[in-house]
């Protein structure tokens, strides 16, 4: 579906993408500072059709709910929202950030905003996105680590990441649980289900053993296992036990179900004795800690806690946000995905402290646009693209947990 990759990236280029790409960094030790690569012209802001312009956002929001109405943070979560209903625009098909070297779809960005959507009375835009996910499903029930917009076809010779299965089955329990009629979702996407489950119970051999060495989130070439490979898989298991289970099929669910409490005493008993590092024995704290956390996984350990507070401390950056881990280079930069996932856990978790900490941070480091970008530099000002989907996402389910902890009647409809 090459016709629908230009229609898309034209159309985003022309609401404020930017074809520069600074993503590359810089040597270890050496302060870095990321240009943002999008303009304020993405915020739309004159009507220009019945479907395009501020008034068909707010016909679109109303549609759903606004978590966190009456907070410091309701603004945050409205542009978020509407970020994400932007970036899956003309088609439907989510990109990853506004900017040209982000106009694709990664599994574990889109898993991301299909929970967020769901959560907010979006259920058509998220079932889409599973839709997607299920068209570009591999033979093996695995994916790809990213696809050009309206193809199940790769933009790279990037190996496959086996955490997009993990995070499929994560995002169809996410979009099930917030649905009228979890069992009638689950149902619909039971191809997807069992698929990547199939996928997920190969790598971990039922449970036996943990997966094999992959890239993850950090985008580089692995050849050890990391935590962000494996957590992911046994949020995954987890996810599919519970959906097998809605679907009364209680075979299928207690397979998952073991091979999930198996690798969870593997992970442990691989990642715990050096306090949950990278890899298994090396590499210092990253942000894969937050996927052994809710809302990924129900049953955090003392152990996984101290881990996750550590991270907070060690990946610390200048300007106050985080690293993707303490091992990842010295370039005084912070990552907003990173943060904003440590916000979605403290909030899940009930540490409603640490989240507003956090949730604060990424607020107060917005564009001037609204929008929450990609990296924060050194001295504070936004880089790279904004919005970014991953942030958004984990943003507006940061304020939707903190709702529901509360018991709050503040998400607006």
């Amino acid at each position: 579906m090459p016709g629908l990759v230009v229609v898309a990236v034209t159309a985003c280029v022309a609401a404020g993408w930017s074809a520069i790409d600074r993503r590359d960094g810089t040597s270890s030790g050496a302060s870095h500072h990321v240009e943002l690569v999008t303009t304020s012209a993405w915020r739309i802001t004159t009507d220009f059709s019945d479907a395009v312009g501020p008034t068909a956002d707010q016909r679109w929001l109303d549609s759903g709910t606004i978590p966190g109405v009456g907070t410091q943070w309701a603004d945050m979560v409205r542009y978020a929202l509407l970020d994400l209903h932007q970036l899956s625009e003309p088609v439907g098909l989510l990109a990853a950030g506004a900017g040209e070297n982000w106009g694709f779809s990664w599994p574990r960005d889109n898993a991301f905003a299909a929970a967020a959507l769901a959560k907010t009375g979006h259920a058509h835009e998220a079932e889409q996105i599973l839709g997607f996910l299920a068209s570009v499903q591999g033979d093996d029930g695995g994916f790809q680590a990213r696809y050009l917009l309206g193809s199940d076809d790769p933009p790279d010779g990037r190996s496959p990441q086996s955490d997009g299965a993990g995070w499929a089955l994560w995002a169809l329990d996410q979009v099930a649980v917030s649905s009228a009629d979890p069992r009638a979702t689950a149902a619909q996407f039971q191809g997807l289900l069992e698929s990547a489950t199939g996928f997920a119970l190969d790598e971990v051999s039922d449970g036996s053993r943990l997966p094999p060495a992959s890239s993850d989130y950090w985008e580089q070439r692995e050849t050890k296992l990391t935590l962000g490979t494996a957590a992911p898989l046994l949020a995954g298991l987890q996810a599919s036990a519970r959906l097998f289970t809605v679907l009364d099929d209680p075979v299928a669910a207690m397979r998952s179900s073991r091979a999930a409490d198996g690798v969870e005493q593997l992970i442990a008993q691989g990642f715990r004795p050096d306090g949950y590092q990278r890899y298994e024995t090396s590499g210092g704290t990253d942000a894969s800690i937050c996927f052994l956390m809710p809302p990924f996984t129900d049953r955090p350990t003392a152990d996984v806690v101290d881990a996750w507070r550590r991270y907070q401390v060690d990946a610390m950056r200048p300007a106050g946000g985080l690293a993707p881990g303490v091992s990842w280079k010295q370039d005084g930069i912070s990552w907003t995905p990173e943060t904003a996932l440590v916000a979605l856990a403290a909030a899940s978790d009930g540490d409603s402290q640490t989240a507003t900490r956090w949730l604060d941070w990424l607020n107060a480091h917005r564009t001037t646009w609204g929008s929450l970008p990609e990296k924060v530099n050194s001295d504070g000002t936004p880089g790279g693209p904004a919005p970014l989907a991953w942030t958004a996402a984990s943003v507006i389910l940061a304020v939707a947990a903190l709702d529901a902890r509360a018991g709050s009647t503040t998400s607006q409809r």
